[in-house]
């Protein structure tokens, strides 16, 4: 079983913030394959479905972003699975809108959802794909909470079809060639 994290904050409050881009990739995931995320389990929306043959489960952790870590390391542990079976969603301000990074491991990059998941399983060595939402105009924080601004928008609807894509390459061939294949910008 692989494991697909979207991180976020739940609530209407949060949904089409630029810290719930991890959300909205797995909601896309979720409705390309058919995926209810109706199911709370492992403290996160839940749901599992089958890509070409590989299974995934798809969460969205209810914990809030700075304790993500709590729905993935019971998922994992549920499942038996291993932190080579985990790709993780994330916002991130220090890539420009519109690019996506993939990484097999490294630091949170002061991320703190991804600082409790590398706390919470004691490794760092796990897949996770970054999106970018351009430097924080004020305080990070305030930056983070804002919606994209309608001409952002247009884009951020590419930039997730094309994160789902580079997820969906993860499952099939691996962290190398989603590498490959997917880091860069998202072109106009």
């Amino acid at each position: 079983m692989k494991l697909v994290v979207g991180l976020g904050n739940p609530g209407p409050k949060y949904a089409g913030t630029r810290h719930n881009i991890g959300f909205d990739v797995v909601d896309r995931l979720a409705a390309r394959w058919n995926v209810s995320l109706r199911t709370e389990k492992f403290h996160a929306w839940f749901g599992d479905g089958d890509l070409r043959g590989v299974r995934a489960a798809l969460l969205k952790p209810t914990t809030y972003m700075n304790r993500s870590g709590q729905a993935v390391v019971g998922a994992l542990r549920f499942y038996q699975a291993t932190a080579a079976d985990l790709v993780v969603i994330s916002d991130d301000l220090a890539l420009p809108l519109g690019r996506l990074r993939m990484r097999g491991g490294g630091s949170s990059g002061c991320h703190l959802g991804l600082q409790d998941i590398i706390e919470r399983l004691g490794t760092d060595q796990w897949c996770r794909l970054r999106l970018g939402i351009g430097a924080a105009v004020g305080r990070a924080a305030d930056y983070v909470l804002d919606r994209f601004d309608p001409p952002e928008a247009e884009l951020v609807v590419r930039v997730v079809d094309r994160a789902a894509d580079a997820i969906e390459c993860w499952l099939e061939h691996g962290p190398d060639t989603a590498m490959t294949r997917y880091n860069g910008d998202v072109l106009p």
